[in-house]
């Protein structure tokens, strides 16, 4: 794979390592407890944290030399983005596992189930994505570091772990909305984070359905995913959006999701 990468060929889909390798739809069909392969399900004794092992965290990160070039992969040409953030896609969510499990992925590293990594094909590698499961809610941020999947319903491949939290290992797929992260807002948006106009539409004490509120704000009203945040403190998951620059645009925002979504958001001041 890193020998195909480095003369910069990807024109054949059987060189290029991990999710990338997946050979055509109809040798691959999808499993019932897996992601692409019928032999692609969990190892006998995965971990028991799985829940705990936390997101990706963006930063900022050189492009890798070679797997940004285009590339053609059984006869479809793709084209990756050079810059983060952007993009913003709906589709269906794969994962893989154990059969690539310590493989190289297109970036040369090695293929971990359980970290919170994704394959895609036109997204800059290494960059960062939120991936939000549209039946639940729930959302994950993962890095990008491997290409695929090249299946025309497919628009992104999680690892074991990231599909684990999004709970879809046992279906093999689900859709997704697909966000780009630029990390410098990420960060900007952390750093604001205890200061600022806030509006707080739902404290709930179970994750998903706070999850849930999240993704009916980036459906309904097209929120950016880098302005919502889930507060916890052990009990109460709360749903915030912010921070505004001003309470006149905290309160107009307010009276527009109080129309579409008969929500009462509640002013939040942390100075």
């Amino acid at each position: 794979m890193i020998k195909t990468l480095i003369l910069g060929v990807f024109a054949v889909v059987l060189t290029l390592g991990g999710c990338s390798s997946t050979p055509p739809a109809q040798q691959a069909p999808i499993a019932k407890d897996g992601g692409y392969y019928l032999d692609d399900g969990p190892e006998a004794n995965p971990p028991a944290n799985l829940d705990n092992i936390p997101d990706a965290v963006p930063r900022e990160e050189p492009l890798h030399r070679y797997a940004n070039r285009t590339y053609v992969v059984m006869g479809n040409t793709y084209t990756p983005q050079t810059k983060a953030g952007g993009y913003s896609k709906e589709g269906v969510a794969s994962w893989y596992g154990r059969r690539f499990h310590g493989k190289k992925t297109a970036s040369g590293e090695r293929y971990d189930m359980y970290a919170m990594t994704a394959a895609h094909p036109t997204l800059p590698i290494p960059s960062y994505a939120r991936v939000t499961a549209l039946g639940s809610g729930q959302s994950v941020v993962v890095r990008i570091n491997d290409r695929g999947p090249f299946h025309s319903k497919r628009i992104v491949d999680l690892s074991y772990a990231a599909a684990h939290k999004l709970g879809y290992i046992k279906q093999g797929s689900t859709r997704v909305r697909v966000e780009s992260i630029d990390p410098d807002t990420y960060a900007a948006r952390d750093a604001a984070a205890g200061q600022g106009v806030y509006l707080q539409l739902g404290a709930f004490s179970r994750p998903a359905n706070a999850g849930q509120l999240l993704g009916r704000l980036a459906r309904e009203l097209d929120i950016d995913a880098n302005l919502t945040r889930v507060v916890s403190d052990g009990a109460l998951h709360r749903v915030q959006v912010g921070p505004y620059r001003s309470d006149e645009a905290a309160h107009a925002d307010r009276e527009r999701m109080r129309e579409r979504l008969e929500l009462n958001a509640v002013l939040v001041r942390r100075d």
